[in-house]
Order: structure tokens, then C-alpha cells, then sequence
């Protein structure tokens, strides 16, 4: 029998997947299927985008790039980060990935390793537990709390920090909840970390534009002091509607005071992926320096529907649902209604053709949630709605 590395054993998965194949495999066989699931706006890439690539592959852009990223597209998100930051960075701190996942990927296995601690967001994207159990690290979860509007608190986090912590991951807007951690959170941590110079902290900011109710995303980059340890994770995929494009970018502390990150994950690229294909890169700069109308009129929609999800979950049997502040999520608590919530997302999938994630595959502290994705369209989303009423209404915890 063939033997692979006992590490694979530990991987987990991604379940929204799981859930968009079964979504597809009932529609095919005739279902009419509501998929509130999966986390993609459900816009097209616009046009112009588009566009660059194809002239990109016109103009005979097919061959390797570098392994960070074509030096136009890194400067293109200096250009980025400092018209949504204020901050200045160098292209030679910007990586530009196959998605946002690779990000994840680089900085575990850098810091994660048996007898060391990785603290992550429960209930959070669930590759970040994945990737720290792969590498053997002791996951610690950093509770989100509903009673915290899904923020995280600096007071609690840092508590959790001991000798044996190398890694902070930190996901603020967020998936799954749609929390915003407010700027005096986040300063409040930024200070307490001073007391733990040893520990690097991975940013995941793939949602900063996604805020709503006049609320603005807190940069990790706003704060200097940490710099020389920060990670920043974001990527293209959810701004302008790119995710199957796999284009991500993150920004790395580079020179021998941050244990020369920067060129880790250079050589992990020439190992692993090589490089980012280029008309990919040549859309990219397209995103970022092109019209932002279709960016805006996206995020018009997306507020649009969450007062609409809002109000419509809120009008169930045993459910509430506070606002998400950010991202495309929402995450009720259900339950009031008596259902555990991986059966219960079950149930409204294989019964009522309603394909949402239940609050476990996103962590411990996520039981008695689920979550629902409104990158859909307002009569869909309210289609699930009448759907899941008429499941709760005839349908006790024991059926």
C-alpha cells in the first residue's frame, strides 16, 4: 500500500466547495437551486479588464514573468495602496501570487511548525486552521463574538499570546461573519504587540474596499511600529469580480530586520508556483488604474441586498441577524430555531433548493450560525428567504 506523508492527514478543505458541487450536481439533474453559498460576486469581470488581457496576448505577452510579479503590476499596487492607505510602500516589498491562498500558505509554513502556536479568527476561513495543522503548529483560535459585532477584541486576543505564539492571523472586513474590527481595536492591539516584538501577524485585507454604513477599513499598514513584521494579504478576486482569475498581491517586510520574508517567499515561488502568468498581471493593472464605476455601482448592490438579507432573516422563525459591516456575508444565528447548524444547512439544500455554509466549517464558536453569501441577486436572495420561512415553519429540529 502506498504511504504519503502523515501531514496530508491533517489538511482540511474549503466546504463552500463541497457545497457549490453538490448546488450543481442537483441543479443538473433538474432542481431549481438557490446558491447563497459560495463567497464570488456574482458581476462579471468588467469590460476593460478584460480587454487588457486579450490585447496582452495579442501583443505576445506568453512567457514566464518573474517570480514576483511583473514590475508594472507591483508598482500598480503601490499606486493601490497608497490612494486606500495613505501609505507608501515599495515594489520591492509587493508579491504579486496566484490568489489570495498562496499568501496563506507562505506564511504558515514559514512561522508553523510542531511546539509553536499560530493564533486565527474563529469563527474564520477555515484554510487558516487548515494550513497551521498541516504544518503541525498548535492552532489557537481568536473568538469572534456576535456580542462584539463580529469584531475582534484587542484585550482578548493579546491574552491569548504566549512564548510559544509566532503567528497573529487577523481578517478585518471579514469572512464569514462581514465584521469590521473598528481603528481603536485595532490600536489597541497594535499597542499590545509592542510587548511581543517575536510575534508576525498576517493580514488578510482581500475585502478593505467591502464597508458599508460609513464605515472604513483599518490598514495594518497604517501602523509603522509593526512593519517590520507585518504580512498584508489582498488580491484582486473580490474588488473587481476577478476569481477565477487567481491574481492576488500581498506586502512583505524585506531585509535582514524581518529574517528576509520577502525573499522566502521568492524562493517559495521559483519552487512551487513559478510566477503569475502575464496577461493576467496586464489586467490587473487595468483594475487598478482603470474606471472604478462598475467597483461602485457593484458595492451599490451589495448594500443594497444586505438591508435586504438583514430585514428578511430577521422576519424568521428563530433567527436573528445583526448587519454585516463589511464584505458580501451575512451570519445569522439560528439557533432559536433548535437545529444544529451543519444539519440544518443540510436540510435547506437537499429539501427546500437553498445552498447556504453552516457556522461549523468555519470554526468551534461558529455552531448556531450559518452563512449566507448575498453576491447574488436581490430576487434570488429573496426567493431563499420564502424558502427557508416555509422549511422552519414545517419542519421541527427531530424532522
Amino acid at each position: 500500500m502506498l504511504q504519503t506523508v502523515s501531514a496530508f492527514g491533517r489538511l482540511g478543505e474549503e466546504n463552500a466547495f463541497a457545497v457549490l458541487a453538490r448546488a450543481t450536481t442537483l441543479a443538473s439533474e433538474g432542481r431549481d437551486i438557490v446558491n447563497l453559498g459560495i463567497g464570488q460576486p456574482d458581476f462579471k469581470t468588467p469590460a476593460h479588464i478584460v480587454e487588457a488581457a486579450i490585447k496582452a496576448l495579442r501583443d505576445g505577452h506568453h512567457g514566464y514573468t518573474p517570480a514576483t510579479g511583473l514590475l508594472a503590476t507591483r508598482e500598480a499596487v503601490v499606486r493601490r495602496t497608497l490612494t486606500t492607505t495613505g501609505v507608501e510602500v515599495s515594489p520591492e516589498n509587493v508579491m504579486i501570487l496566484p490568489g489570495g491562498k498562496p499568501t496563506m500558505f507562505a506564511s504558515i509554513i514559514m512561522f508553523g511548525e510542531p511546539g509553536v502556536d499560530i493564533l486565527y479568527p474563529d469563527p474564520g476561513f477555515p484554510i487558516y486552521r487548515s494550513m497551521i495543522e498541516f504544518t503541525g503548529a498548535n492552532p489557537v483560535p481568536v473568538p469572534i463574538r456576535e456580542e462584539n459585532g463580529f469584531a475582534f477584541s484587542a484585550e482578548e486576543t493579546l491574552a491569548l499570546i504566549t512564548p510559544r505564539t509566532r503567528l497573529l492571523i487577523l481578517n478585518s472586513p471579514a469572512n464569514p461573519t462581514g465584521g469590521v474590527t473598528p481603528p481603536e481595536e485595532i490600536s489597541k492591539l497594535v499597542k499590545g504587540l509592542e510587548a511581543h516584538p517575536n510575534v508576525a501577524i498576517l493580514s488578510d485585507e482581500i475585502y478593505d474596499v467591502m464597508t458599508y454604513d460609513g464605515g472604513r477599513h483599518c490598514s495594518l499598514l497604517s501602523f509603522p511600529e509593526i512593519r517590520d513584521r507585518l504580512i498584508v494579504l489582498n488580491g484582486w478576486s473580490k474588488t473587481w469580480a476577478m476569481t477565477g482569475w487567481r491574481m492576488g498581491w500581498s506586502i512583505w517586510p524585506n531585509g535582514p530586520q524581518s529574517a528576509n520574508l520577502y525573499d522566502k517567499v521568492r524562493k517559495l515561488a521559483v519552487n512551487c508556483w513559478s510566477c503569475v502568468n502575464a496577461p493576467s498581471q496586464y489586467a490587473g493593472i487595468a483594475a487598478i488604474d482603470g474606471p472604478q464605476g462598475e467597483v461602485n455601482n457593484m458595492m451599490s448592490a451589495f448594500d443594497h441586498r444586505r438591508k435586504v438579507v438583514v430585514e428578511g432573516l430577521n422576519s424568521l422563525n428563530g433567527v436573528s441577524c445583526i448587519a454585516p459591516k463589511g464584505a458580501f456575508y451575512a451570519f445569522p444565528n439560528v439557533s432559536a430555531t433548535g437545529w444544529k447548524a451543519k444539519k440544518l444547512a443540510g436540510a435547506l439544500l437537499e429539501t427546500s433548493g437553498v445552498a447556504l455554509i453552516g457556522g461549523p466549517d468555519f470554526g468551534i464558536l461558529g455552531e448556531g450560525y450559518l452563512r449566507l453569501s448575498y453576491a447574488n441577486s436581490e430576487e434570488n436572495i429573496l426567493r431563499a428567504i420564502d424558502r427557508i420561512a416555509a422549511f422552519l415553519d414545517e419542519n421541527s429540529p427531530s424532522g
